[in-house]
Order: C-alpha cells, then structure tokens, then sequence
C-alpha cells in the first residue's frame, strides 16, 4: 500500500559484477500503484503525483495488471532526447494547466521494477524474479508504458554508458542480481559521467544559516560572441570553506551596472547590489545572488550538460589562477553524440 519509498542507489567509479545493467533515466522516480480502477502515482519523497499525468492514470489502467505496484521513471521525451525542463513544467497547480499541458507534452512511464502482483509482494524476492515478473507482466504494453532495456552483460552496459548520452540518459544502474528491494536504501549502484570544465566564479549566493559564508557559486563561461553565460553552480563545500571564501570574495564585489549579468533591470525595486527573483520552480525559492567581478577561475566536475548549462549541481576541484576568465569557453566542453530515444525506448 502506498505510500513506498524508492529504493536508492549509490554512486561507484566501476562496474560492480554479478548485476543487471540498465540506463539511468532522467525523469521523475515514481512508484505506480493500481488495484482495479484505482491508480495512485508516488515520488521519491511519497506524495502524490497523481493529479499532475492525468494521460499516465488512463495508461496504467490500460497497460498495468490489474493489481501491481511497479517502479519506475516519469519521462518527457522531446524531439527524440529526454527534455527534464519541459517535465518539471507539468508540476502545475492549476487543474485547467495540468490538462493542457497533459496533451501538448505528454509524459511517458518507464518501468524497471516490480513490487507486487496480485497478492504477492514481491519485494523479499531476488531482482533476477522481479525482473523475469515485470517482463511477463508487462510483455504486451504499449507506449505510453515501457520496459527499461537491461543486461548482464557488463562489456554491453559499457557501450550504453557511452552511446546513451547522446540522447539525455545518464549513465547506468547496476543492480545486484540477488538483490531485495529494500525502500530508501542505497543497495544499487549508479555510474555515471564525470568531466571537467574550467570556469568563471561570476557571483555567489549566502548560506542558508545566515552567517556569513557563501551558500553556493555562480558559474559561467563565454560564448563566441563574448557574453557570459549563466551555466550552473557550486554548491558543496565545507562550512570552513564557506566562511573563509565570503572573506576572501568581499574585494569582487559589484554593482550589476558593472557585472554582465545585469539582470535587475528586470525586476522592481531591486535592492542594491542584488537582484531578486524567484525561482520558476518553487516560488517561495529566493534566487537573489552578490554579483561579482569575473575574475576568478575554478576547475569543477561535472555530469553532463542539458542545453547550455550543467544538468546537476557542479564539484569544486581545485582554483586555476594560471587561467585567464576569457579562455573559458564553451568549446573545451566534450559533447556526446546525438542518439534518438525511440531507439532506447525500443528496447534496441
């Protein structure tokens, strides 16, 4: 009975043996849960999402046995690549929105556990049945509804680690063979992507706890034309680091009339030094920053990028005061191959 915790995985550098091997998906983590007519769809955290894929609720009572609990991913998929911006804009609370937006960017399920069947909880038994279940159970679904690709193949899951990005995945799942689906524990192992980028420190945002220590860095680099562009930021560092970075940091502090992200001009009444925003997806979310002057280069890790800016938060690596803030561009950045989804989605 809902509500479930998803079971989570943990990240390692290698491929673990003895596993199944799919492709991490990039959507929303959900557990769907049907008994008859009923549907209830459950996220990462437990709350219903139900209300929000109106089009998934008609296609789990068209493509789901009639009692199940499945887990899975909520995707968006959009001109062949998973697009997560478009997916997060479905988290409307208008009703009249949600059903708009329900049939111009219709979202799709992914399933790549099983739970329960009829009156079997499945979840004391070893991933290798609940996998064998999920295929039988869902041998004759149609999109909407798919089947995740896995192998246990380990030199196979390496060629999907590569040629998947191409297309939005992000990297790939290993999940034990003998597993049990254990919620809220971190019994699978992800891999995923690691790059470097050199880039501009171009402003920050304070601690949450109000001291004064930097919360988070905002990062950039030039285009071709010489703009900077607004690309992610730094988030995790020591509390020490914190404190000692908004000391050290005070000297580069400028106006927006000095600082090319002269964003508040777009906003009223904007404080001095700062601009106030809000964020698209939470708007009790505070994005006001200290702009500073961009002369500061730092080396981060990152995943991958969606569009032009990093998909997750970025990894302090080290300071490069040997970097000019002008040769950070966007061309040192590696660029997977273009792969169409449909061609994942399929099952290959």
């Amino acid at each position: 009975m809902p509500p479930v915790s998803p079971m989570l995985a943990k990240p390692v550098s290698g491929f673990p043996d003895d596993c199944s091997y799919e492709p991490k998906w990039d959507g929303f983590r959900s557990i769907v849960f049907r008994d008859g007519d009923e549907i209830e769809i459950g996220s990462r955290n437990e709350r219903p999402m139900t209300r929000y894929f109106p089009e998934l609720v008609t296609a789990f009572l068209a493509e789901l046995p009639v009692r199940c609990a499945v887990d899975g991913e909520i995707i968006l998929v959009r001109e062949g690549k998973l697009d997560f911006e478009a997916l997060q804009l479905r988290l409307h609370p208008a009703k009249s929105r949600v059903t708009l937006l329900s049939e111009q960017t219709p979202a799709a399920f992914v399933a790549f556990d099983l739970l329960a069947l009829g009156d079997e909880d499945l979840t004391a038994q070893p991933f290798a049945r609940r996998r064998a279940l999920l295929e039988e159970a869902l041998a004759a679904a149609k999109p909407p509804v798919h089947i995740t690709p896995a192998t246990t193949d380990p030199v196979l899951a390496r060629q999907w680690f590569h040629d998947f990005e191409g297309a939005g995945l992000d990297g790939i799942i290993a999940k034990p063979l003998d597993g049990l689906y254990v919620p809220d524990k971190r019994t699978m192992f992800k891999i995923k992507h690691e790059r470097t980028a050199d880039c501009v420190v171009a402003g920050y945002r304070p601690h949450k706890s109000g001291a004064n220590a930097i919360g988070s860095l905002l990062l950039g680099l030039y285009n071709d034309d010489g703009t900077l562009a607004s690309i992610g930021v730094i988030g995790a560092l020591p509390m020490s680091e914190r404190l000692r970075l908004f000391e050290e940091l005070q000297p580069l502090v400028t106006t927006f009339e000095d600082h090319p992200w002269n964003w508040a001009k777009l906003a009223e009444n904007v404080p001095d030094k700062r601009w106030s925003g809000g964020s698209r997806w939470n708007a009790g979310k505070d994005l006001s920053f200290t702009p500073l002057r961009p002369e500061r280069v730092v080396e981060v890790r990152y995943d991958y990028m969606e569009g032009n800016r990093f998909r997750h938060t970025a990894q302090f690596s080290r300071w490069r005061p040997d970097r000019a803030p002008q040769s950070c561009t966007f061309e040192q950045l590696e660029r997977p191959l273009n792969r169409d989804l449909s061609t994942v989605l399929s099952g290959l």
